[in-house]
């Protein structure tokens, strides 16, 4: 009853947003602006943010001027990256201070990756001393840590404060920290020393002070650390926010499930183009400008390419018994693809597993014997099988002889496509590449030069060559 109360639900929100887009913009078309504006009173940023995004590029700046000035922060931030650019360009220069000076420093650091580098120095010089501060700080740090992607807002006390107090102290301070469900509890240095959650400041007396409640075995990141990591720590505890320390072991920051998630949507997406051999900066695939994506494409299919004329250069070499047994030549497709999808498998599961640390205990060694194993089984099943088919093909002229020689070299091929599909993302990540980058191009046409190569010697061994 509940999963088909959500589904319902889901389907109910996407309609709509859906009509919020369209009543916007007709809206917008008649100049009918204050209809426009009652239309966005009721919903949420998100989804106001996705109806801008759905506009002209001429009425995007229209329907965001219609916002009041703490919604049209809460939406700019979730608004994307090429909207916010173009947004901020025609805004007029209060405009971008009111903005950007109330945007959460994370979300502001993430906005001025986005922009030149004089755009950034010139609002920089006029936010307010405090956000200044909190922006150069995160902006100090390397791109895609920990410390790049903390908010510096949060909530810390001093350990010798009574549950009582804290709660007092968090009513003040709930307004200017994004995240209240953790108190972290620092000395007078602002070094760490534990943490405790809303809920047990509540449950807990009143009389009890932080250090008696609190969980002093905190699980935190450095700022240094990359932010993959910071993601699979958040994942792994099921927390809502994870602290951030320097290397003295001082809080400085958090890292919140919000930006998680956006992290592992970027990540999964690079490993994704990456696992098709196409290159990306981060940005939109689809929203790239065509000349832009095949400019980034076709180096790999160039590699892809150069590798592959090998292959033609093996096969060409066999004009003897492709002469005599040209029967040989049909079966060739059949194999570079088997030992292609077999290879293409094997990395998959393997840089998968690489990924999220499942293969962390298992070693090199046991994952490449279980895929050879793996590889082993169904190359006796894909080859037996193939054997048959290949005798009853009325090319062959029932020789089985040929049958069994394309049977073998299945299975040969299945078991290198297996190993190698396995091993090569280790000897990637080794070199300190992204394992995803051994994707199925790149197996595929590793395969096929050494399929071809395995079918031929079989050939010439099993008909006399």
């Amino acid at each position: 009853m509940t999963e088909n109360l959500t589904i319902k639900n889901n389907d109910s929100r996407h309609e709509l947003r859906s009509l919020v887009n369209s009543q916007l913009r007709l809206l917008l078309e008649q100049n009918n602006l204050q209809g426009a504006k009652s239309l966005l009173v009721p919903v949420q940023p998100v989804d106001i943010a996705e109806a801008i995004g759905d506009l002209p590029e001429a009425m995007q700046l229209m329907a965001f001027r219609l916002l009041n000035k703490t919604e049209a922060i809460d939406v700019y931030e979730n608004l994307d990256s090429d909207i916010q650019q173009s947004l901020i360009a025609e805004f007029k220069r209060q405009e971008v201070l009111d903005i950007v000076d109330k945007m959460s420093p994370d979300d502001r650091v993430r906005l001025f990756d986005e922009l030149p580098a004089e755009l950034v120095s010139r609002i920089l010089a006029q936010l307010s001393p405090e956000e200044r501060r909190a922006t150069n700080l995160l902006l100090g740090y390397g791109e895609n840590t920990a410390g790049r992607i903390m908010t510096p807002e949060y909530i810390s006390l001093p350990a010798h404060l009574t549950l009582g107090e804290t709660l007092e102290r968090l009513r003040t301070q709930a307004t200017v920290s994004e995240l209240i469900y953790y108190v972290y509890v620092t000395d007078e240095s602002k070094r760490l020393k534990g943490v405790i959650s809303l809920r047990d400041v509540v449950i807990n007396e009143p009389h009890q002070t932080l250090e008696e409640v609190m969980q002093s075995d905190v699980v935190y990141a450095t700022t240094e650390i990359d932010q993959e990591k910071v993601a699979k720590l958040i994942q792994r505890y099921d927390f809502l926010a994870i602290p951030v320390v320097d290397r003295e072991s001082r809080l400085v920051g958090i890292v919140t499930v919000d930006d998680v998630i956006d992290i592992l949507e970027q990540e999964a997406t690079e490993d994704i183009y990456a696992l098709g051999a196409v290159q990306s900066d981060g940005d939109n695939y689809f929203d790239t400008n065509l000349f832009v994506v095949a400019r980034r494409r076709v180096s790999w299919l160039l590699v892809l390419l150069l590798t592959n004329t090998f292959t033609g250069s093996i096969i060409g070499a066999q004009e003897d018994i492709l002469s005599e047994v040209t029967v040989l030549a049909a079966f060739i497709p059949l194999l570079i693809d088997s030992g292609g999808n077999v290879g293409t498998q094997s990395s998959t599961v393997v840089i998968r597993g690489l990924s999220t640390d499942e293969l962390k205990d298992l070693g090199v060694g046991k994952v490449v014997l279980r895929e050879a194993i793996a590889g082993t089984i169904l190359g006796l099943g894909l080859g037996l099988i193939t054997i048959v088919w290949a005798y009853l093909l009325p090319q062959s002229d029932k020789n089985i002889t040929v049958a069994i020689t394309v049977g073998l070299s299945l299975m040969a091929i299945s078991v290198l496509a297996s190993v190698a599909g396995s091993f090569l993302p280790f000897v990637f990540k080794f070199f300190k590449l992204d394992p995803a980058l051994m994707s199925g191009p790149f197996i595929t046409t590793a395969v096929d030069v050494l399929g071809v190569l395995i079918y031929f010697n079989i050939a010439r061994s099993m008909l006399g060559f």
